[in-house]
């Protein structure tokens, strides 16, 4: 079932667009989107349903906006990386450590963002997305092995996924304020990912 929507209302709740979005991400996550009505969102903000409408016009804005935060930048990520000039490689990893530092920064999005199943239209064009983003990073590895800067014995889609999937294992365990920066730990996985662990 959809959320009803309501006009948005005049007047000055306690919270702004970006509290309510950051509540309903928060949310999403630990009860699943179906699960999550903007009672429950206005409940955990202590506010009343209809200041949340004053932000948005439905849970399903809410959900398209947290998956559009997540994919802008990766889009872009990605588009800088396959539209410059210079080794596919080194474009490569630079999308990998860009990729690592936006996961970081928009850490509760993209958490969402891995976890949809294609529910709904908006999830359907999210993952449209993210497998756009994944046919530009596999074209990538197709080109340093062409170049011949990476093996040319592993499937160029089987290696884009295994480098994405260990950016994207980050938001299981990566906190932010700890002892690793954003940029350390993409200096770190990009290393790991294109040097090995060999002294």
């Amino acid at each position: 079932m959809t959320e009803p929507t309501a006009p948005p209302r005049r007047g000055r709740p306690g919270h702004d667009r970006g509290a309510v979005l950051a509540a309903a991400v928060a949310l999403f996550i630990r009860k699943g989107y179906d699960a999550t009505s903007i009672d429950d969102i206005a409940r955990s903000l202590g506010v009343t349903k209809s200041a949340v409408y004053h932000h948005v016009s439905s849970k399903e804005q809410l959900l398209a906006d947290a998956l559009d935060e997540a994919l802008d930048e990766l889009d872009a990520t990605v588009d800088a990386a396959t539209e410059a000039d210079g080794p596919a490689v080194e474009r490569l990893r630079t999308a990998v450590e860009r990729s690592v530092e936006v996961l970081v920064a928009h850490q509760s999005a993209v958490t969402l963002l891995l976890r949809v199943h294609g529910n709904s239209d908006t999830e359907v064009a999210a993952l449209r997305r993210r497998r756009r983003i994944d046919r530009a990073l596999a074209g990538l590895v197709r080109e340093a092995v062409d170049e011949g800067a990476l093996r040319a014995d592993l499937d160029p889609d089987v290696v884009s996924r295994l480098l994405f999937g260990m950016v994207n294992s980050l938001v299981e365990w990566y906190r932010a304020g700890g002892p690793v920066t954003s940029e350390e730990l993409a200096r770190s996985v990009a290393g790991l990912a294109f040097d090995g662990l060999r002294g």
